[in-house]
């Protein structure tokens, strides 16, 4: 009786062992807090956890430290020292910027590919960080996938032509296509640029009307304001004009405001005269270029245009008159 009653109590302590005594981690569990239904489930209860918190860790340290990287690299871009191939213009773009328009322009720039780059690597790492926590779950993944196909193709359908824009925006930014401060034409709408996003470019023309433009819908650009301008002068003459002598005149005036030290930091080439243009009813034309800067071009343009005028005068140098209506075979230049 004494012996039934012994093989019974080490069958009683038998049972306490956890079958999953060849888990390490359940052999652990059981030699700590000595609860059996804990060792059994550890897998469950401790081990999937553990894999699942590790793994949300292990993602936003990864985001955290990768948004950093971009951000630093962005800031440099947008505040630190001007690229090596721009270095030889250094000193004339900091003449030539006094709003900080070039500045704005390379910080949004920045901050536009920043922000690009910031949402794609959230995406990937987000992705795979959840696609890593379902399996660790025991979901089976196809149907999902399947799912999330589904859906991208419906997506894409209804809602290609802000997708079209996105891209657009990006493409537009990554080649510098134009920036904060660029005077463009843009086929529907020409002006200044104001602000240059992922969806919309804002620009405003010369009667100050805002235009918002979709960069999906941007088919072409002129840009006037990358390199240098050149400012374009066809003064009218009457037929009779003695044109050497008014070609010798239009030189020196553009020479005189060449050497001119007011004007020097914006003319970038001597300037040329270049002779008859074009012959009409009205008149001959005779050209005269000035190579310049962008934001002065304009600038450069209406003062050589007074100054030839005043001299033309002070020579007596005729412009040709306005034909009549109905007039059109009439002899041009007759007073």
């Amino acid at each position: 009786m004494s012996r039934s009653l012994t093989v019974l109590a080490a069958n009683d302590g038998s049972s306490g062992v956890p079958d999953c005594a060849d888990y390490w981690l359940c052999q652990k569990l059981f030699d700590w807090f000595g609860l059996d239904w804990l060792a059994e489930n550890a897998r469950v209860l401790v081990a999937t956890p553990a894999r699942i918190l590790l793994v949300i860790v292990l993602a936003a340290v990864v985001r955290g430290v990768t948004h950093r990287a971009i951000q630093r690299l962005t800031d440099r871009t947008a505040t630190g020292a001007m690229p090596t191939i721009l270095r030889p213009l250094r000193n004339r773009v900091a003449q030539n910027d006094p709003d900080g328009q070039i500045t704005e322009r390379r910080t949004q720039r920045a901050e536009a590919i920043g922000s690009v780059l910031r949402s794609f690597a959230s995406i990937v790492i987000l992705g795979i960080a959840v696609v890593l926590v379902l399996g660790e779950l025991g979901i089976n993944l196809a149907p999902i996938v399947a799912s999330a196909g589904v859906v991208g193709v419906a997506l894409g359908f209804g809602a290609q032509n802000l997708i079209k824009d996105f891209i657009a925006g990006i493409g537009t930014i990554l080649e510098d296509q134009y920036g904060v401060g660029d005077v463009v034409d843009l086929g529907e709408a020409s002006g200044t640029v104001e602000a240059v996003g992922l969806r919309i470019t804002r620009l405003r023309d010369v009667n100050g009307v805002v235009w918002y433009m979709r960069n999906g819908e941007v088919l072409r650009v002129g840009n006037k304001s990358q390199g240098f301008a050149q400012v374009v002068i066809d003064m009218p003459v009457a037929h009779d004009t003695d044109l050497e002598r008014a070609r010798r005149v239009m030189q020196q005036v553009a020479d005189s405001m060449y050497a001119e030290e007011e004007w020097a930091a914006v003319l970038l080439a001597e300037p040329e005269s270049l002779g008859v243009e074009q012959i009409t009813a009205e008149g001959v034309f005779l050209r005269l270029v000035v190579r310049a800067t962008n934001a002065d071009q304009w600038q450069i343009g209406r003062e050589l245009r007074m100054r030839l005028k005043e001299r033309f005068v002070a020579e007596g140098i005729r412009t040709p008159l306005p034909l009549l209506a109905g007039s059109a075979g009439a002899t041009a230049g007759v007073r």
